[in-house]
């Protein structure tokens, strides 16, 4: 009965031990309860690019400016609550173009073919601009 039990005590302790592993993991890797992701800060984002471009630090510290200035932008945007969506979206869709135009002539040729090919894997993930109506 004994080792009941214990063998009980300690299949409980796995599982709750398992779940809140799992709790905390979720919280760190950015997310929270409902699966939505916190925005990568300037930093993160900058140090991403570097990776994926192998961005030389002279490009580090030109691009950092325009990050800083676009995140500022988005942030007073997400707290305009005065938007209707859909201006909400055309209004991040212009900071975003305006920043990837800043960006674009500081790469290298081969660093501009991969950050297209970024571009559109970005929008295959449902971050592409609206469908435009066909011109009539």
């Amino acid at each position: 009965m004994k080792q009941i039990f214990l063998n009980g005590t300690l299949a409980l302790a796995v599982v709750l031990g398992g779940a809140t592993a799992y709790a905390q993991m979720g919280a760190q890797a950015g997310g929270d309860m409902h699966g939505q992701r916190q925005p990568m800060s300037t930093d993160q984002r900058l140090q991403m690019l570097t990776q994926q471009l192998n961005l030389t630090s002279d490009q580090q510290s030109q691009i950092k400016p325009i990050l800083e200035n676009e995140s500022q932008q988005v942030q007073s945007l997400r707290s305009d609550t005065s938007l209707s969506q859909q201006d909400r979206f055309s209004k991040m869709k212009a900071i975003r173009e305006n920043t990837n135009s800043q960006i674009q002539p500081i790469l290298t040729s081969d660093q501009q073919a991969q950050w297209q090919q970024m571009m559109e894997q970005r929008g295959r993930r449902g971050m592409a601009p609206a469908p435009q109506s066909p011109p009539q």
